[in-house]
């Protein structure tokens, strides 16, 4: 396992780490999700990351119940979190003001078992809240030792810009890190939001490098008996037969170099200095261990070249993923 820097911090975390959306306290199963994390840090990961909203706080459970019970040396993992979901239906409990994020920080701690978190996530950006509010209450946080970094996730370059220019002017600890989806399918990062983000210190910590498996290769021939796919298609809608076509020829190329194609995508995503980590979900410990292989890969030019070919897809700003749009539930909280 290889390790980079966040950004400009001294933080240095596992290429390949490991996430809990969509899994944890949710389908897999709660043994097998700590069989999972143990085969994690057992081959080179230090980052776990969740989020309170995760399966409405079991995942952070499952997490805080591993580290008990395995006795992890908590000083060697880094751990994440993220606020900004409305937890219940009272007003407050939701949104970057000061008082849900105090509210939610013990929350997770209690649940994760844990009296500090590493990177703590703000999980949208709040146009409901005084950015001035968030940030304050963030160096709070730093500076009582609850939390050590602060981050982003799925805000947009001018709201990078603006964030940064407000913790200049207070003198305020600033986000190290920003967590948007990024694989071979949406590449919309790679317009403005990396360079912005990279101009002002910041890593990036992926989300979705296998979108939900597809660029595994799972769904090439049809859509697999218990895959997540079968539970809830909604994702493959994007899976056209133009698609399947590009995943096929994919799925050559990594045959040629005698990886798997989840090694490939994820040897494409680091093939970028800008990242940080990858963010992957594991069902099984199986999928763990052929995951952190991809930290060994080293893509050619060459070969970057000819994935580039197969995707032809310039990264522009798709039309079907508006990471800004909140979900039709929650659009009675603005």
């Amino acid at each position: 396992m290889r390790y980079r820097k966040v950004g400009d911090s001294g933080l240095k975390i596992s290429e390949i780490s490991l996430g809990s959306w969509l899994t944890y306290g949710g389908y897999v199963e709660k043994n097998t999700a700590k069989q999972c994390m143990t085969a994690a840090i057992e081959n080179g990961v230090n980052f776990i990351d969740s989020a309170e909203i995760y399966a409405k706080g079991e995942a952070e459970s499952v997490i805080g119940e591993w580290l008990e019970e395995e006795s992890v040396d908590r000083r060697n993992l880094v751990l994440s979190s993220k606020v900004f979901w409305p937890m219940s239906d009272e007003i407050n409990d939701w949104g970057l003001s000061r008082k849900n994020i105090m509210n939610a920080i013990e929350g997770t701690l209690s649940r994760l078992g844990t009296d500090h978190i590493d990177i703590y996530y703000m999980h949208r950006f709040d146009p409901k809240t005084p950015l001035r509010e968030t940030v304050m209450a963030l160096d709070d946080l730093i500076r009582n030792g609850r939390v050590r970094y602060w981050g982003t996730s799925v805000w947009t370059a001018a709201q990078l810009e603006r964030v940064h220019a407000i913790t200049r002017e207070l003198g305020a600890h600033a986000p190290i890190v920003e967590q948007p989806m990024y694989n071979m399918l949406f590449r919309h990062i790679e317009v403005e939001i990396m360079p912005v983000a990279q101009r002002l210190g910041m890593g990036f910590t992926v989300w979705s490098p296998l979108y939900q498996g597809i660029l595994t290769g799972k769904y090439n021939d049809g859509i697999p008996e218990g895959s997540r796919g079968e539970r809830n298609e909604g994702f493959l809608k994007y899976l056209t037969d133009e698609w399947r076509k590009k995943l096929n020829k994919l799925d050559d190329i990594a045959k040629s170099m005698d990886i798997t194609m989840t090694q490939l995508a994820l040897a494409w995503i680091l093939r970028r200095e800008e990242i940080s980590a990858a963010i992957v979900g594991a069902s099984k410990p199986e999928h763990v261990k052929e995951n952190v292989k991809a930290s060994d890969i080293d893509l050619s030019m060459n070969t970057i070249q000819e994935i580039e070919e197969v995707l032809d897809n310039s990264p522009e700003w798709p039309r079907t993923y508006a990471p800004n749009v909140y979900h039709e539930d929650q659009m009675r909280f603005f």
